[in-house]
């Protein structure tokens, strides 16, 4: 077991570990540590603790110091310039002409790289903008190039919900969302309503997907014949929050009943085994929807 602090660096940004050494931190402390990319300024989210190997991405960096009052002076100064590199380099995309969109700038905390975030359609040649800002700054220049739902992240919004993005709020990382979550969750399929703010399929689809995946091995299939306390029927819909199965009930003389029962009042009928299992998915032939399959 490996004793490990973790620091953020940004807003909902990732987790990362690094050995405490001998300092002593807790929550919400600031700290200064040694980074791939240089000496960082972030925060303690994690306290102290022991962990397995297998949570370490090693080599395993440490915590060069608790950060002083002077690193937090330094901190904002970087901010303040982050918005003045920012400006500066607008200024130069418009110049060259450029077909990017600038969303973000950082400054690591030892000055040693700015870095530039934007949105462009392809590939851009920026190697002469590189040259011009690198000519004004005076220190190592990097162009990074990021998809719409990192835009999201930096940029922030509001979600349909009317609350503050899942993403630039508390989830550190994206995690993969499908067409087939928003086909379980009996959503409709409409691409306004279950794409975010990024164009993308909503992050949120996947919050609720472990319950109706185990609630879809319990539900009746639509079209099924059970047994219920009133006879034999067949399955018309089903309501997978409520646990709840509508049926047609064929009663005497050709008198049809619809009819709705608990879930666990339901028996399936031998002859209708494998109602519970996976069938082949039709998916659906809306050009907007097929987009979001393929992003």
């Amino acid at each position: 077991m490996q004793l490990v602090v973790g620091v953020r660096f940004k807003k909902a940004g990732k987790i990362y570990y690094f050995d405490p050494e001998d300092i002593e931190l807790k929550l919400n402390d600031h700290v200064v540590v040694e980074t791939a990319r240089g000496i960082e300024y972030g925060e303690v989210v994690v306290e102290p603790r022991l962990v397995s190997p297998d949570e370490i991405v090693s080599p395993l960096k440490s915590v060069i110091r608790k950060a002083t009052e002077e690193d937090r002076r330094k901190y904002e100064e970087n901010k303040a310039r982050e918005q003045d590199s920012f400006r500066i380099c607008e200024q130069k995309i418009a110049e060259h002409n450029l077909p990017m969109n600038l969303i973000d700038v950082e400054l690591t905390f030892d000055s040693s790289k700015i870095i530039f975030y934007f949105t462009a359609e392809g590939r851009i040649d920026f190697r002469e903008l590189v040259k011009d800002l690198a000519a004004i700054f005076k220190t190592r220049i990097e162009l990074r190039q990021i998809g719409v739902r990192d835009e999201a992240k930096l940029l922030g919004g509001l979600g349909p919900c009317g609350l503050t993005l899942c993403c630039s709020t508390f989830l550190d990382d994206f995690h993969p969302v499908s067409i087939k979550m928003a086909k379980e969750q009996c959503l409709s399929l409409n691409p306004a309503k279950i794409s975010g703010l990024c164009g993308r399929l909503m992050c949120c689809l996947k919050y609720e997907q472990d319950y109706y995946e185990e609630i879809d091995k319990l539900l009746p299939k639509i079209g099924r014949e059970v047994m219920t306390p009133d006879g034999r029927a067949t399955v018309l819909d089903v309501n997978k929050l409520k646990q709840l199965v509508r049926v047609k009930l064929l009663l005497e003389d050709d008198v049809v009943e619809i009819k709705e029962y608990p879930l666990n009042r339901i028996q399936l009928l031998e002859d209708s085994a494998g109602s519970h299992g996976d069938e082949e998915e039709v998916l659906p032939d809306d050009p907007e929807i097929i987009s979001l399959l393929e992003e």
